[in-house]
């Protein structure tokens, strides 16, 4: 069997374990992930997201297009002083 089709046999069940252990740097039985097993979990979760086409917005990493402070208009911040250094 190879990492390809090992990869492709994971349940959802699977998946969401090995996110978990990532999250959490253990595995559900409380053994700590060293960083060769976070690496691979990694990768196996990345790929399964590739293959099972998860959106974008629930796979590892995402991250919004745009921060918080992009949609608010600071030139109307009336909170702003200028402060003078002596």
């Amino acid at each position: 069997m190879t990492l390809d089709d090992l990869i492709q046999s994971l349940t959802p069940e699977m998946y969401q374990n090995l996110r978990t252990a990532v999250e959490l740097g253990r595995f559900p039985d409380g053994r700590r992930l060293d960083k060769e097993q976070v690496e691979m979990c990694l990768q196996a979760i990345i790929y399964y997201e590739k293959v099972n086409d998860l959106p974008a917005d629930q796979r590892v990493g995402y991250m919004e297009d745009s921060c918080k402070s992009s949609s608010h208009d600071h030139d109307d911040d009336d909170d702003v002083q200028t402060l003078t250094l002596q």
